[in-house]
C-alpha cells in the first residue's frame, strides 16, 4: 500500500516474463478487433476465443485436493451432480452463484479448493502448449493479450486493443513464453489470449471465468477432448460462458 491507502501497481518493464510488450504496432491484433463479434457477445465462446473457427473447445480449470488437480466430473460424482458443455462450477456443488463467498466449501476426500478463476491456469497451459505447437506453422511466433485491468501491474503507458468487455495489452514472443510470466512470481497472471502468426487457433480465458476457450481446427479440438491431462468438452462459437 502506498501513503495514500492505495494499491500499489508496480510498473511494468519491457518484457513481461520474457514475453515482450508491444509499445508500438498493435497491428497484430487488427484481425480480433475487425472480427470481434461486438460487446454483447462478450459472454458466449466466440466473444472470449474469437470467432470463425472450425471448431471450440472448453477446457475446465481443475479444482484441488490437498494442491492436487481434480477434475469436474469426479466432484460431480461425488455431489450427486453432472458436468456438461455448458455446466458451471456452482452447478457442480449444488451451491449459487456467490459461491466464491461461502466459507464451508469442499467435500473430504474429494476437493478443498475452487478452480481457479482468471487465465489459464500455468498447469493446463503446459499441457496446450506442445498439443497447440502441433497445429501451428508459426510456434516461434506467437502473439498475446493480457487485461490491462488486473491491479498489481500499471499498464498505463502501453497502448490497447479493445475486445467485447475488455482492452488488452499487447505482447509477442514464442508458444513456450506464454507460461514465462511465471518467472516474475507465482501469482503473475497468464496472457487472457493467445494466437500464432498464422492465426490457426485463439485461446481466450478471462478474469471471471473457470474456464479457457479455444477455437481452431476440428483436429486440434479432436485432439484437446482426448488429452489425458484435460478436461475439455466441445462448445459452440455462440454459446454462453457464464
Amino acid at each position: 500500500m502506498n501513503d495514500h491507502g492505495l494499491l500499489h501497481r508496480e510498473p511494468v518493464p519491457e518484457r513481461y516474463g520474457r514475453l515482450q510488450v508491444l509499445a508500438a504496432d498493435l497491428s497484430p491484433a487488427q484481425w480480433l478487433i475487425e472480427g470481434a463479434p461486438g460487446h454483447g457477445a462478450f459472454a458466449t465462446v466466440a466473444g472470449v476465443a474469437a470467432p470463425g473457427f472450425e471448431a471450440y473447445a472448453r477446457v475446465l480449470h481443475p479444482a484441488s485436493l490437498d494442491e492436487r488437480p481434480v477434475r469436474w466430473a469426479t466432484v460431480a460424482a461425488a455431489h450427486g451432480t453432472r458436468v456438461t458443455p455448458g455446466t458451471h462450477w456452482h452447478e457442480v456443488i449444488g451451491a449459487g452463484r456467490d459461491y466464491v463467498n461461502r466459507s464451508d466449501h469442499g467435500l473430504p476426500g474429494v476437493w478443498d479448493e475452487h478452480p481457479g478463476e482468471g487465465p489459464t491456469p500455468p498447469d493446463v497451459a503446459q499441457i496446450l502448449i506442445p498439443l497447440l505447437g502441433r497445429h501451428t506453422r508459426t510456434p516461434e511466433r506467437c502473439f498475446f493479450g493480457l487485461w490491462c485491468g488486473y491491479g498489481r501491474w500499471d499498464f498505463d503507458r502501453f497502448p490497447t486493443f479493445p475486445t467485447p468487455g475488455r482492452d488488452e495489452v499487447l505482447l509477442a514472443g514464442t508458444l513456450a513464453d506464454a507460461v514465462s510470466p511465471q518467472s516474475l512470481d507465482e501469482f503473475a497472471e497468464l496472457p487472457d489470449l493467445w494466437w500464432p502468426a498464422d492465426r490457426a487457433w485463439c485461446v481466450g480465458g478471462d478474469v471471471d471465468l473457470t474456464s479457457t476457450y479455444v477455437g481452431g481446427s476440428a483436429d486440434l479440438v479432436a485432439a484437446l477432448l482426448s488429452a489425458p491431462g484435460l478436461e475439455a468438452h466441445p462448445v459452440a462459437a455462440g454459446d454462453t460462458v457464464g
